[in-house]
């Protein structure tokens, strides 16, 4: 494989990527007019499962709630919807929705604090944003450990190609 070809493929991934961050700003303000400053959907009308060893196992300690399962599954089926109708799928293509999705979820949770009139840079802390259990370096655990398993993911499907 050329190295023109090659930087293609890297340039189609940060092409995407930042179609990513683009999704996740509008849906970011989306949620930001269904839950107002009240993040967690700690105000909303929902079933919650809350202090599970499974929470904290795979959901960072975070209550699991009714609005949450709805939302990340339909995002899910977002990313995944080109395997389904493009016929094919490819363990590439899979590696590229898994880490997209990541992405997403890492941005819109960011961005939900950053243009919230509730919050903003001040309020990102562990003591504002109570749900987030864990923090390390300024930020919640799971947007690094998030973002480490898509740039993982992302070298992997580079690296593996170019070979």
């Amino acid at each position: 494989m050329t190295a023109a070809v090659e930087k293609t493929g890297v340039a189609r991934t940060l092409g995407y990527l930042a179609w990513v961050v683009v999704m996740a700003f509008f849906f970011a303000n989306a949620e930001i007019q269904i839950e107002g400053g009240a993040g967690w959907a700690t105000s909303l009308p929902t079933w919650r499962i809350e202090n599970s060893i499974w929470l904290d196992i795979f959901w960072g300690g975070r209550a699991m709630t009714g609005y949450h399962a709805w939302v990340f599954t339909f995002m899910a089926l977002v990313f995944f919807a080109p395997l389904a109708f493009n016929g094919r799928w490819t363990w590439r293509d899979a590696g590229l929705a898994v880490a997209g999705l990541i992405v997403f979820w890492v941005c819109e949770d960011f961005l939900w604090f950053m243009i919230n009139p509730a919050f903003g840079w001040a309020r990102f802390n562990a003591v504002d944003a109570f749900w987030h259990k864990h923090w390390i370096w300024g930020a919640p655990v799971d947007y690094w450990g998030g973002l480490a398993v898509a740039l993982l993911i992302l070298v992997t499907r580079h690296w593996r190609r170019a070979k």
